[in-house]
This record gives C-alpha cells, structure tokens and sequence, in this order.
C-alpha cells in the first residue's frame, strides 16, 4: 500500500506537466471551436469519450446505461460549450461536472420521490442485471466504496479510476486540493490489500 502511494508521488511531476499540456491543448479547441472550426469537437469527443464512459459505468454498474448517459452528456457539453469559462476551472473538470449532473438527473427522473445525495446508493439498489466481465472484482471494490461517505467515494473514483489530478478533483466537487488530498490519503489508508488490488485489476483490464 505505502510502495503505491510512494510511488505515485514520484511521478506526480511528470503527471502535472502531462495534464498541463493536456489542458493547453483543451484550450485550444475551444478557441477554434469558437472561431467556426466545429470540426474540432470531433477530436474533443475522441479524447474524453472513454474517459467519461468509465466514470459514468462505475456510477451506473450497467453498460447499456452507461452508453446512453455518456452520449447525452457529449450533447449537453455540444449544447453548452460557448458558456464554458476557463477562468473558472479546467476543460475536463467541466465535462466531468455535466457527467455527474448527468447521472444525478437520471436517477432522480427513476426516484422522483428520492432524497439524491449520491447516484451511488440508487445506483447499487436498482434491479439491473450487472455485467460479467469483472463482475467479482467489482463486487469487492463495491462493497468497500459503499461503506465510504460520499465525497470520499468521488475522490477515490476521480483519482484512482479517472486519473485526475487534486486541482481538477477540486474543480469538480468544490473543495480546496489540500482537503481532497486529505481525503483521499484517509479513504485509502483504509483501504484492504486485496480490495485496492481488485480495484487496480479493474482498472487496468478497461
């Protein structure tokens, strides 16, 4: 556990400076966009699209669901990218933000009559036939995130299956990038070795 989190701290650097070029690169297309070069949403949508897939499908648990939802949030980002500001945060901590609406707004279209906190616990009760493949080493990882709070829950999920960075975690749930470390640093050292393998099974078997 402590060989992991220390090695992720040695690339932290190499990482930062991957996202900073990812952002710049970001911006860009949404100067063109805006400039008339529509044609650049292709490349934005190829980018993000699996990225925002993954995120949706571990909210979800269900494929066909997950497919749905991450096309209505490309249409959503399509509909609403002239008001994008990026003195306000990131490109990615934006769409990410649509994804989390998204999925909120779809479980509670299910459960009207729903306190929503967090799409999590709907999304653990609803009567769907979970997919096969990693059906075991999700069962693992499930039962450990459910017993979290849920901003530490998106914190995990964020950093570990989405590979984001603290400003862009920051960005998305609206906390200082101290307090997300925080957090995350505490969710995790609770975390059982078996289950952080599960997770890691997961991810790297996408």
């Amino acid at each position: 556990m402590q060989e992991i989190i220390t090695n992720n701290r040695e690339n932290e650097n190499s990482m930062e400076e991957k996202r900073a070029r990812s952002s710049a690169e970001d911006l860009g297309w949404i100067v063109d966009y805006h400039s008339g070069q529509t044609e650049v949403f292709g490349a934005i949508y190829d980018k993000y699209v699996r990225k925002i897939y993954d995120f949706i499908y571990f909210k979800t648990h269900h494929k066909e669901t997950a497919e749905d939802l991450c096309s209505r949030v490309f249409m959503k980002c399509l509909e609403h990218i002239a008001n994008y500001d990026a003195q306000k945060g990131s490109f990615s901590s934006w769409l990410y933000r649509i994804a989390t609406n998204t999925v909120i707004d779809h479980y509670r279209t299910q459960k009207s009559n729903v306190d929503i906190v967090d799409a999590w616990d709907i999304a653990s009760s609803e009567d769907v036939a979970r997919d096969v493949e990693n059906r075991d080493q999700f069962s693992q990882v499930q039962k450990y995130l459910a017993d979290l709070k849920p901003e530490q829950r998106e914190i995990i999920i964020l950093r570990i299956w989405n590979d984001l960075s603290y400003k862009e975690i920051a960005e998305i749930i609206g906390k200082s990038e101290d307090n997300c470390k925080m957090i995350f640093s505490r969710a995790v050292g609770t975390m059982r070795k078996e289950v952080l393998l599960a997770f890691l099974i997961m991810f790297f078997g996408r």
